[in-house]
């Protein structure tokens, strides 16, 4: 009996140890030239030669979008985007490419109008669209998409429908997921996913909804979880989200992981540590197959 009972604990030590050799971990994505403790939403086009991202320099007293081109084989030094600036007008956030990368979303609280002088109290979705030299002027997605709350982390599908944040307007710090359909041409008015993927005691935010519009990774607050937000999975099965799963370690941590996004077999998101004076975020990548957590809901 003791030896079948050391033979059973080697055997399930050896297979852990596997499983752990397994597992890669996140890694910090060009670590000191875009990850450099003040930057979070990363974006990829389809074609992985442009990166946009915010820069927040861990304080988020000035949140502006900046981009990097690869070539031959290395990122080019960082500069502002054309249609965001550092002056501190207003504040650019969560930049995300189109499936077919002809598309940018990122949300901004601009004056919508340019004859306007104050600055919007919350974040709206605008969009530019990419040109032969460049970026379009930026343009606003217009009032049936957007509220007098907050609209945030706008993703897209090779659809048209649009997937984001929206702020409760009577909740202060809390939020839900919506999406806005685009029939003929026109974006109809957002509709609360409900649940089981938004709560009425935690906050949903972040979503990244697939090009299929076949799965979406999120951020919840969720108490349950391993930090204080965690990335979550759910899969879309004939218009029906099913229940969330956790991402799990190492991808989700102790601390807070948000801003997902991905591009071919790689999940990019943001890692955030609070600090007595700021926050420490960085760009983290990491081999992913969404795949995999279906086997889990099923």
């Amino acid at each position: 009996m003791t030896q079948l009972y050391r033979y059973g604990f080697c055997l399930w030590a050896l297979l852990f140890t596997q499983l752990l050799a397994a597992q890669v971990l996140p890694e910090k994505f060009q670590s000191g030239h875009i990850s450099h403790g003040g930057v979070f939403g990363f974006t990829l086009s389809p074609d992985g030669k442009t990166a946009l991202w915010v820069e927040s320099q861990g304080k988020r007293e000035k949140l502006y979008i900046k981009q990097s081109q690869l070539l031959n084989g290395k990122w080019t030094p960082a500069k502002t985007a054309s249609f965001s600036t550092e002056s501190n007008q207003w504040k650019d956030i969560d930049p995300i490419f189109s499936p077919q990368g002809d598309l940018v979303l990122f949300q901004s609280n601009r004056p919508i109008l340019s004859t306007e002088k104050e600055l919007k109290k919350d974040f709206d979705i605008w969009a530019v669209r990419k040109t032969a030299t460049g970026w379009s002027e930026a343009f606003h997605l217009g009032m049936e998409v957007n509220s007098e709350a907050s609209e945030s982390y706008a993703s897209i599908t090779r659809y048209g429908n649009i997937y984001f944040m929206k702020d409760h307007e009577n909740q202060p710090g809390n939020s839900d997921i919506f999406v806005s359909k685009l029939v003929n041409g026109k974006y109809q008015k957002p509709v609360n996913l409900g649940a089981p993927v938004n709560t009425e005691q935690f906050r949903e935010s972040n979503p990244f909804i697939s090009p299929n519009e076949d799965y979406m990774i999120y951020f919840s607050s969720d108490t349950t979880g391993l930090g204080e937000v965690d990335l979550y999975i759910s899969f879309n099965e004939n218009g029906t989200w099913t229940k969330p799963v956790n991402l799990g370690s190492p991808i989700n941590s102790e601390l807070a992981e948000f801003c997902p996004f991905v591009h071919k077999d790689k999940l990019y998101f943001t890692r955030q540590k609070k600090e007595a004076d700021r926050m420490i975020e960085d760009i983290y990548s990491v081999n992913f197959d969404p795949y995999r957590y279906k086997r889990v809901t099923q």
